[in-house]
């Protein structure tokens, strides 16, 4: 019986905390994405490799910029669900 109760069942809802953490970590993800599409695009000129825009993408700014995008998103996407 213990065991019944202590595992989570398929098809529950996530803890509200984790659903955050996923939906922030996806945004992030698709933030750097996009910077990645359009650096590698810019840089794709001659001597410019992928590995230079992976480098010039991952800065302390940018990562500033998507964790407050990524925040501010769940906020926005929390607020529609309710309100929806």
């Amino acid at each position: 019986m213990i065991d019944k109760i202590d595992k989570p069942r398929r098809g529950q809802r996530l803890n509200p905390i984790w659903r955050a953490v996923v939906e922030i970590v996806f945004i992030v993800f698709l933030f750097y994405s996009n910077l990645l599409m359009g650096e590698f695009t810019a840089s794709a000129g001659h001597g410019k490799s992928f590995s230079f825009a992976l480098h010039d993408i991952f800065t302390p700014v940018n990562f500033a910029i998507a964790c407050i995008s990524a925040l501010i998103g769940h906020v926005v996407f929390e607020f529609l669900r309710r309100r929806l």
